[in-house]
């Protein structure tokens, strides 16, 4: 029988440092069930518990889940901890126009040490106006290949002006495949985005390296949709807090690493109704401060730093602080270490014996966890005093968290979500303080109402033929979205920056086109 589009529901999963949330929207992106779990030392299963006790609440109404969408920390963690990584050989396409600074020269040591399989440089690449810098030594690639052949499980390629000229690198990818098969993965920087090379070119060497971390997350989540007779699609949430479809996130796995903060902006946006505001995500370990701009989070004007290394990514602007729930309490210092996800067995409240910001703020009265009487000994003297600072140590920080990020401005509430959101007072530096109903659970919110984006950057000339390759750019971001998931009758271009080159033979400008829409429907035929 065909369902009704109304029927339909859209699962959320967020995956913390602490906990794992799920919530299950409905055609009006209405909450109609939700989970809250331990997020596990191996990700996966803290995200099937999650799903499976929002899957249990829903009962009959599972049948009507068209769509499951994860924000995931697995990738992040993966570089952190330096753990489940692919070896890469990295090849870059610039010479001799590029080689003053060697491939991944900032990398931390231990990093280089554990991705790198083999790097060279081969003469190739183009100039900003399509001018070859010289021809593609194809013979210098093939003997790179043979040097790296059984050692490298993945090769990150990647040319001077790739993005605006990638016929180099495309051209490195057949010779991959053919000298060293289909099995080897192959990363290319054109499909990165930015002109920079360095920071492009550390960014795809990640997304190669990245290829084994996320297809755990990705097997998961689908044996827990089979498993469950789901008649659903799988995404993942994107560092710009758009959606990509299982098998574009299995292609650039890199491209999940800042789906957290896009998501708790994006749920605390819906959850309040406000499109300008700034929001304060209270976890176990940290505050993650992040702005609302027009209903999105405000992105950051410089890439991110991820394990050490920096990269082109488009990142939410994010202030983090060292003060979260699970944050130790000591006797003259508040963290920066935090219990994390031990703090059901290790907090004070829980009978454990480490005294955390958590077990401050319940004395305080902002809060209500656990038992209370547990930190009865604690009301009178010496740690009833070292509570109560550490709550005006947090309360301080937080303030001056607020006002860098605020830009001065005063007009703007700060919303608090997140599992820890109560330890926000209800004013922060003059800024009202606004708790949502089922504030602990925005990240995954966000997640569920996530837009599919698609973003294509290249050089326009200044002058004649502007208009048409504008409109060309404006074609390719929509054709972007599409591909990853976006209803073709939605799709609109929601940002076009463009940014005068000082450099170069001929006056050009630097395009930047986003385009996003909502997720077409993967599920029933219309009524």
């Amino acid at each position: 029988m065909t369902r009704h589009p109304s029927s339909r529901l859209r699962i959320g999963i967020d995956v913390g440092g602490t906990n794992t949330d799920a919530v299950a929207l409905d055609a009006r992106d209405r909450i109609v069930a939700r989970a809250k779990r331990p997020t596990t030392d191996d990700v996966t299963g803290g995200m099937r518990a999650a799903l499976e006790a929002v899957l249990a609440e829903l009962g009959e109404r599972s049948r009507d889940v068209r769509a499951v969408m994860l924000g995931t920390t697995h990738a992040t963690n993966a570089v952190a901890e330096r753990q489940g990584l692919a070896r890469v050989g990295v090849l870059r396409i610039a010479g001799p126009v590029a080689d003053a600074v060697p491939p991944l020269a900032a990398w931390p040591s231990d990093l280089y040490g554990k991705v790198v399989a083999g790097v060279a440089g081969v003469g190739g690449g183009h100039l900003i106006d399509g001018h070859p810098v010289a021809p593609l030594d194809i013979e210098a690639v093939k003997r790179f290949l043979g040097e790296v052949a059984g050692r490298a499980e993945a090769i990150a390629v990647t040319s001077v002006f790739g993005p605006v000229h990638p016929e180099h690198e495309l051209r490195v990818a057949e010779l991959v495949r053919a000298e060293l098969g289909t099995g080897v993965r192959v990363s290319m920087g054109h499909q990165l985005g930015a002109l920079g090379l360095l920071a492009r070119e550390n960014s795809t060497v990640l997304n190669a390296a990245l290829g084994p971390a996320i297809a755990v997350v990705t097997a998961a989540l689908s044996r827990v949709v089979t498993d469950h007779g789901l008649d659903a699609a799988a995404y993942f949430a994107q560092n710009d807090g758009t959606l990509m479809e299982a098998a574009h996130a299995d292609r650039f796995p890199v491209l999940t690493i800042g789906s957290g903060p896009s998501n708790s902006l994006r749920g605390a946006a819906l959850l309040t109704g406000r499109s300008d505001a700034i929001v304060a995500d209270v976890g176990g370990t940290t505050t993650d401060l992040g702005v609302l701009v027009d209903g999105f989070a405000r992105e950051s004007a410089a890439g991110c730093v991820i394990g050490g290394v920096q990269t082109n990514l488009s990142m939410p602007d994010v202030l983090s602080i060292a003060y979260g729930g699970g944050t130790v309490v000591h006797d003259t210092r508040v963290g920066p270490d935090s219990v994390d996800r031990a703090i059901t067995t290790r907090a004070l409240v829980f009978g454990g014996d480490t005294p955390t910001l958590s077990d401050a703020g319940v004395l305080a009265g902002r809060i209500a966890l656990g038992d209370r009487d547990r930190i009865a000994d604690h009301r009178d003297g010496g740690p009833a005093a070292r509570f109560k600072t550490a709550v005006e140590d947090f309360d301080t920080e937080l303030s001056h968290a607020v006002s860098l990020v605020s830009h001065g401005r005063r007009d703007q509430p700060v919303i608090a979500v997140g599992g820890a959101a109560g330890l926000v007072p209800d004013t922060v530096g003059g800024h009202a303080v606004e708790r949502p109903r089922n504030a602990d659970v925005a990240n995954a919110v966000g997640a569920a109402i996530a837009l599919v984006g698609g973003e294509y950057e290249t050089v326009v000339p200044a002058g004649s033929g502007r208009r048409e390759a504008l409109q060309e750019a404006r074609a390719t971001a929509v054709e972007r979205a599409i591909e990853r998931g976006a209803d073709p009758d939605d799709v609109s271009v929601v940002r076009i920056r463009e940014v005068p080159l000082s450099y170069g033979g001929h006056r050009s400008i630097r395009v930047t086109v986003k385009a996003v829409g909502r997720l077409a429907d993967p599920g029933l035929p219309p009524p």
